[in-house]
């Protein structure tokens, strides 16, 4: 009876099609009856949670508990995939994906193990340069296209030059939930349907090169890290301006770029790192002098003061948005001092590094390394994402 009563709540949390106000009488009705169930669910033997098994015990009551709790499993308005303007993404919260030389790798129980995706699934390539994941799919940047998935990383669709973009060359990706950028060699292409169609921006319109290394969005501020300076568009992409040495910058070959709120952080490929607390209207550069590894940066992440640095020659760490750094080795846990990419989520810090993708739990004091023992495609990491 137990096991009948959850796939029963389990079907309301997942009906499709349902009105917003239906919904909402269905979410009233299951917080008041969970208070009775969700207690008999606890005084019972408990299973491990496995996605992978959507009928078992624990996958009923996992979902159940999201259901009762937020939004995200309800069907009706949310139901579609790329250009529908909805999603049927199964994932999070938590899921790792780490962008490797062998695929897309996919944790969905803190790192523990990993499921790799290739091309056998439907990747463009196996290289993945960069990937990103919201309510609407999954994005893998590849050297032969964007791939997305709407079916949690099951099966991929490709995006090429056929749907817009510059070249077939996808070096980044990004997204604010309402704009899609993607940076190639041949532009940057926005995308405001989710990836169905994208329109291509090259230095006709203010680019500093068509080769976008490193792509960002914010609050419909769009970032691009260039060959030759940082562009910022305020207007959707329909116009650029560029930012170089000239404005502080320490290299005009800019690979990344984070943004959050008028904190810019801006990775350089021989430069060091630059920081700007104007929106990007002028920066003030950071280099070995101020505590990095090396001033051969890749990729940088932010949350308040706190600013993780991936560099050639380790993982930098700042408590004082950027104003100086300490650097993490293999000696300190890190898979290889070459970090490529870094990332972090609730408690957990990420260094995609190029032994395997390396977690923190201490704040980027030590690390522990994954690799392909783990399931990883390859121990070249380019980056990791967690949602």
């Amino acid at each position: 009876m137990k096991f009948n009563l959850k796939k029963l709540l389990y079907a309301f949390c997942q009906s499709k099609g349902l009105r917003a106000e239906r919904q909402l009488a269905y979410r009233s009705r299951l917080y008041l009856f969970s208070l009775l169930f969700l207690p008999l669910m606890a005084c019972s033997p408990q299973e491990v949670y496995n996605p992978a098994d959507p009928y078992s015990e624990a996958y009923l009551e996992y979902t159940l508990l999201r259901c009762v709790l937020s939004a995200d499993c309800i069907g009706g308005s949310n139901a579609g995939g790329p250009g529908s303007g909805g999603s049927t993404v199964p994932v999070g919260p938590g899921y790792i994906y780490a962008s490797t030389f062998g695929g897309l790798s996919i944790s969905t129980d803190g790192g523990v193990l990993f499921v790799n995706r290739t091309t056998a699934q439907g990747l463009p390539n196996n290289t993945i340069a960069q990937t990103y994941v919201d309510h609407t799919g999954i994005y893998a940047a590849t050297g032969a296209g964007l791939g997305v998935s709407t079916d949690g990383g099951a099966s991929f669709v490709t995006r090429t030059t056929a749907q817009g973009l510059g070249t077939n060359n996808v070096l980044s990706v990004h997204s604010d939930g309402t704009t899609l950028v993607a940076g190639t060699d041949g532009g940057i292409g926005i995308s405001t349907d989710n990836g169905a169609s994208f329109t291509n921006r090259t230095t006709g319109v203010g680019l500093g090169s068509n080769t976008v290394n490193g792509v960002y969005v914010d609050n419909g501020i769009i970032y691009a890290a260039t060959q030759n300076g940082l562009s910022i568009s305020t207007d959707g992409g329909v116009s650029f301006v560029n930012r170089t040495t000239g404005d502080g910058l320490g290299d005009n070959i800019t690979r990344s770029v984070f943004a959050s709120g008028s904190i810019v952080y801006v990775s350089q490929q021989s430069g060091g790192f630059a920081v700007s607390t104007n929106g990007g209207t002028s920066f003030t550069n950071r280099t070995t002098g101020n505590g990095l590894g090396s001033d051969a940066t890749f990729n940088a992440f932010g949350s308040g003061t706190t600013v993780y640095v991936g560099t050639n020659l380790g993982f930098s760490l700042s408590t004082d948005t950027g104003t100086s750094f300490v650097n993490r080795t293999t000696g300190d846990g890190l898979g290889n001092d070459s970090v490529r990419g870094v990332y972090f989520y609730g408690s957990t810090v990420y260094a995609a590094t190029v032994g395997g993708l390396s977690l923190s739990v201490d704040g980027g004091t030590t690390f522990t390394n994954k690799t392909t023992g783990d399931g990883l495609g390859n121990n070249i990491v380019q980056k990791a994402y967690v949602y």
